[in-house]
């Protein structure tokens, strides 16, 4: 049986926030497979929570020379992937992103040939990136009668798209413009990915996990069949509640009793959305406050291991929500971790830290 502090301890050492590590920004995402990334520069803290010596600049130059992109993916949500990841992970996912369209447009859809609008879109996009609002337009001129919204939303749906810098490059500002994954990385998406490694892979970042916890991180369904697949190749564990949960047998699982530093999570962190129970590091009561009803994730302090604060930040100012009292010394290691963040974030500028 493996209890809730020692699921909590082995699944912040798959999510490197045991110990900061020397490890480049690349090498990170990969491990991580991808981070979330509605808005343009969570990426950048979630990296910063977990590497050492992790600078901004790494991660704008991944992104301006192509080798991370930003992709519609797990759960329907943009993730900051590698290159390779992009062409991987969105043929897997591309059933969940269709399901998504039909429920959503199939009225529009059914009066229309996607075959047709897909190869516009494609046509369109040929001469270089455009925003979703010309992306519409442009293809409206070619399927009157159509709107230029939803011509565009089915576009992004049904094809790969990524978004393109200056979007998400720290320092700079712009509008999210969009290209084909096959023009920007001058490759077309895997032919044949392998559900079985995705599922591998999720266990490796995020696991122990159940069935439930890989369909609810990754947005699709019918996961068990994987699961069964691989079952003779997995460590199979039982939880406080009787469930079953699933483990490469090589994982580290370092016991409830390992020490776990503070640590000021990123907005949107996958750490909080990747698991069907998320009692593992975050209670119900926590999470009604963390994840807002307009689908906003906020920033969060990790203490012991759980989420029990939320922090914001203003520029040179970074204000922390404690959900419940800490020690001296807690509070100590969070103001520490909060001046880091804005010396990370706000470099050379008067730091004001505010709550804590």
């Amino acid at each position: 049986m493996i209890s809730r502090h020692a699921l909590n301890r082995a699944t912040l050492d798959r999510q490197l926030l045991l110990r900061r590590h020397s490890m480049p920004a690349l090498q990170a995402v990969e491990h991580l497979v991808g981070l979330q990334a509605q808005a343009p520069f969570p990426p950048y803290f979630g990296l910063w929570s977990r590497l050492d010596g992790f600078r901004p600049e790494e991660l704008a130059r991944l992104l301006e020379q192509r080798e991370v992109v930003r992709i519609v993916l797990m759960r329907g949500t943009v993730h900051l992937v590698s290159a390779a990841d992009g062409l991987t992970l969105r043929p897997l996912t591309q059933p969940l992103l269709t399901k998504y369209l039909l429920n959503a447009y199939g009225t529009v859809m059914a009066s229309l040939d996607l075959d047709a609008v897909v190869a516009t879109g494609r046509q369109v996009l040929a001469a270089g990136p455009l925003t979703g609002a010309q992306l519409g337009v442009r293809m409206a001129e070619h399927h009157p009668g159509a709107g230029a919204t939803d011509l565009s939303q089915i576009m992004r749906m049904l094809v790969p798209l990524v978004q393109v810098p200056p979007r998400a490059v720290w320092g700079k500002a712009g509008q999210t413009a969009y290209a084909t994954v096959e023009s920007w990385l001058g490759r077309e998406p895997h032919p044949a990915p392998s559900l079985d490694d995705l599922v591998l892979r999720y266990l490796a970042a995020f696991g122990p996990a159940t069935v439930a916890d890989a369909q609810a991180w990754s947005g699709l369904t019918r996961l068990r069949e994987v699961f069964d697949r691989l079952r003779a190749r997995l460590v199979v564990l039982e939880d406080e509640h009787g469930r079953e949960l699933f483990d490469l047998p090589d994982a580290p699982r370092p016991g409830p009793g390992a020490p776990a530093p503070v640590r000021l999570l990123a907005p949107f962190d996958n750490l909080l959305l990747s698991h069907a129970d998320r009692s593992r590091v975050i209670s119900d009561d926590h999470r009604k406050r963390v994840i807002t009803i307009n689908g906003q994730v906020l920033g969060t302090v990790l203490v012991d291991g759980f989420v029990q604060g939320a922090w914001r930040r203003d520029k040179a100012v970074l204000t922390v929500d404690m959900f419940a009292p800490v020690t001296a010394g807690q509070a100590e290691e969070i103001r520490a971790e909060a001046a880091a963040l804005l010396a990370f974030a706000e470099p050379g500028k008067a730091h004001d830290i505010r709550g804590i």
